[in-house]
């Protein structure tokens, strides 16, 4: 594959691709969504700064065996799926937080997406908690009985 800039790979995959899911708007004004279920995009927004696919530096949460793992790219658009590096998130929250700070922030690798990759975090670990039985669902509220 040719080497590409990841604006010009951007531009290529904005408006069509087979990760991109379009909401159309409740009015006029608020016009149509789009987002994206690709892998390695935090917020799932259709987005250059979330993309996983045109950038050489991206980052992905998820949940694998009961426990969250960090993704990162490690190499060019160019290499195989073998160019994602797995880190295991399975100590402690305060201690996971740490770990994500220091890839993200501390090694220069995305400092933008630090937040958004805590709160994916996050999300993932009450999930699942509430999978594990550990953390018990939130029953809805009915009202006055």
């Amino acid at each position: 594959m040719v080497q590409v800039s990841n604006q010009l790979l951007w531009e290529v995959v904005k408006n069509n691709n087979c990760f991109m899911k379009k909401v159309n708007g409740r009015s006029r004004r608020s016009g149509t969504m789009r987002f994206s279920v690709e892998k390695n995009n935090l917020r799932s927004i259709s987005s250059y700064k979330h993309s996983g696919i045109a950038s050489t530096q991206a980052v992905g949460i998820a949940s694998k065996n009961d426990s969250a793992v960090l993704y990162t790219k490690t190499a060019s658009k160019c290499a195989t799926t073998t160019a994602i590096a797995e880190i295991p998130l399975n100590k402690p929250f305060a201690k996971v937080v740490q770990t994500v700070e220091k890839t993200l922030s501390d090694n220069y690798y995305r400092r933008d997406l630090k937040n958004d990759a805590l709160a994916k975090f996050s999300a993932v670990y009450q999930a699942n908690r509430r999978a594990k039985g550990v953390k018990k669902v939130v029953p809805v509220k009915k009202g006055r009985a």
